[in-house]
């Protein structure tokens, strides 16, 4: 349940003793209509050796209605010769821990000896809750066969259907199962068992990546799975992105047992064919911590190759963080490395991943010097999807420099390119830039039918954040054009999409995008609210750019409310910061707030 709390915000919630009354009302419940009209004493005393522990009354009444003819006397016997058996479980309060090893003891010895294996193994499953096709993979069985035995085990209360085809564990019955498998299990066959499940997960992980993400995702070659074992298949990138969502909790706790089981090959390769998946589907930390991990499976194997391309990942993830110093340095050492691999492609990654870097900080022109590295690079390979992406950011980072023309020219071929390589999400992207080119040229028909092909496109392909950004595009046209109402709607939707795809960056220039928008509007109060949210977060991130672009927004809302001390600082410190940045956007910027400002 700890990805319910996690990702959902749940609260947990303690179910404690019940009392004795509570405790014999809920076994004569479960018990009616099974068994003849039991005595209260015989039921308290069930109960007392339950420690009136829900999950224990509960097992054990079902216990009871499945042998119905059998004295309830005779039951509480065998429960109490239960006693001592076993030593699963320690807690503090010793009765506790009696009453609850002695249920599970007791059905467990009823299970037969496939299911009572099941059982154990299940123990070895680290995530929280497991699928018949994973657990079909960690005991070495057909699936349909491990979901006869899942059932069983569900049936007699040691395991708990959670969704179709899922099953998680009590906290308890988990200890209690790792606990039987040390006992009956060699250590052999419990590594490999694990071996089994962990590679399982990697090469759906894999699979995954092939059909939801684009061909940017790095080269990574899984060992092939046992005999027996069947990998997961997904049909279209719709399926591959459920299952992912389905086992993203599983995946990440694979990765950190798989590390500490010395089984660093899948520890540092799910992570890695995971790349593009997290980068557009999480939050740039939600996968960090399983990042590092990777980094230590990887320099503990002496794989040099795994080591770059997770220093490439943890590039990315810090990149998105804005923690550009800690980007940049992952970037160069992945660099470092794919170079002493001879490894062009990996080499190429690195160089453009230092190149996004440097335009989030707004050096355009660096940037560029990167992109046109990383695309003679793979042009040299001759591969056409490569060449797409680099000269897709190579047009990104002349738009931002503003020479336009020659930008259109790169992005237009930029998405016939990916078009050709099959690659729909990349295509949004590019059409998502060509549209910005084309409304800063005054082509706002163009740009509007450009931007809207991007978003159908990302829709169809449920692409959130390529969705949000031909969003925020989509806005940024119609205050082009003057229309605040229609710039509304569209940027409040790509507000919600950046977040839920955790891109406060995004977010925040989507609010700020909005506030003009009222300003436009005449609604000033609003206009100055939306700029300042949007200041505080870029100002939080340390994004000086950004922040210089909103607080000239702020100052202009400010104005708007007739507080014009206020705009007046606002301006000034965005004309300060602007003389950080030397490209022509800045300085026709930092000129029209000196403009504004009397020329302070």
């Amino acid at each position: 349940m700890s990805g319910l709390v996690a990702r959902e915000g749940a609260f947990r919630v303690s179910v404690g003793t019940l009392s004795e009354a509570e405790s014999v009302h809920l076994l004569r419940t479960v018990m009616s209509g099974y068994r003849s009209s039991e005595d209260d004493e015989e039921l308290a005393e069930l109960a007392r050796l339950c420690a009136r522990l829900p999950l224990a009354l509960r097992i054990v009444a079902e216990r009871a209605v499945v042998r119905p003819r059998m004295p309830l006397r005779a039951l509480i016997a065998e429960l109490r010769d239960e006693s001592g058996l076993w030593d699963a479980l320690s807690t503090e309060d010793a009765e506790e821990a009696d009453a609850v090893r002695t249920v599970f003891a007791w059905s467990y010895r009823a299970l037969s000896p496939q299911a009572a294996r099941v059982f154990r193994l299940l123990g070895l499953h680290p995530g929280p809750e497991i699928g018949v096709e994973a657990a079909a993979a960690l005991t070495a069985m057909a699936t349909s066969e491990a979901r006869r035995q899942l059932d069983t085990l569900a049936g007699a209360h040691l395991l708990e259907e959670c969704g179709h085809d899922r099953y998680q564990f009590h906290d308890l019955l988990r200890a209690y199962a790792v606990d039987q498998s040390r006992s009956e299990d060699s250590e052999a066959e419990r590594r490999t068992a694990r071996s089994r499940v962990f590679g399982w997960y990697l090469h759906g992980a894999s699979a995954a990546a092939r059909s939801a993400s684009s061909g940017y995702t790095p080269p990574v070659e899984p060992e092939p799975l046992p005999a027996g074992v069947m990998a997961a298949a997904f049909e279209d990138r719709k399926a591959a992105i459920a299952w992912y969502e389905t086992e993203r909790d599983n995946l990440s706790s694979v990765t950190r047992a798989a590390h500490a089981a010395g089984m660093e090959r899948i520890a540092w390769q799910i992570p890695a064919v995971l790349t593009m998946i997290i980068a557009d589907r999480e939050p740039a930390d939600a996968w960090l911590p399983t990042q590092r991990t990777a980094l230590e499976a990887a320099r503990r194997a002496g794989d040099r190759y795994g080591e770059a391309i997770t220093h490439d990942n943890l590039g990315i993830a810090y990149r998105h963080l804005f923690r550009l110093l800690q980007a940049e340095e992952h970037f160069t050492a992945a660099q470092t490395a794919f170079r002493e691999l001879g490894d062009t492609f990996g080499d190429a990654r690195a160089t453009n991943g230092l190149g996004v870097c440097h335009m989030f900080a707004h050096r355009v022109e660096r940037a560029a010097r990167c992109f046109e590295e990383a695309l003679a690079l793979v042009k040299e390979l001759g591969d056409q999807a490569y060449t797409g992406y680099f000269t897709r950011n190579l047009g990104w980072a002349l738009l931002e420099a503003e020479r336009l023309d020659r930008a259109e020219a790169l992005l237009r071929q930029a998405a016939e390119l990916l078009r050709a390589v099959n690659e729909p999400l990349e295509v949004a992207e590019a059409l998502t830039l060509l549209a910005a080119v084309l409304w800063r040229s005054r082509r706002f028909g163009e740009a509007q039918e450009t931007a809207e092909r991007a978003l159908a496109i990302a829709g169809d392909f449920d692409g959130t954040l390529f969705q949000a950004l031909a969003l925020l595009e989509l806005g940024r046209i119609a205050l082009a054009r003057d229309d605040g109402a229609e710039a509304l709607p569209h940027l409040q939707q790509a507000a919600i999409l950046f977040q839920q795809v955790g891109r406060p960056d995004l977010q925040a220039a989507a609010w700020d995008t909005t506030g003009e928008a009222y300003l436009l509007l005449g609604r000033t109060g609003e206009a100055v609210e939306f700029s300042r949210q949007a200041s505080t977060a870029h100002r939080g991130r340390g994004d000086q750019w950004a922040l210089a672009i909103s607080l000239s927004n702020l100052a202009k809302a400010l104005a708007g409310t007739g507080d014009l001390r206020e705009a007046r600082n606002q301006q000034r410190e965005a004309v300060r910061l602007l003389a950080d940045f030397p490209d022509p956007s800045a300085m026709r910027r930092r000129a029209e707030l000196q403009e504004d400002s009397g020329g302070d």
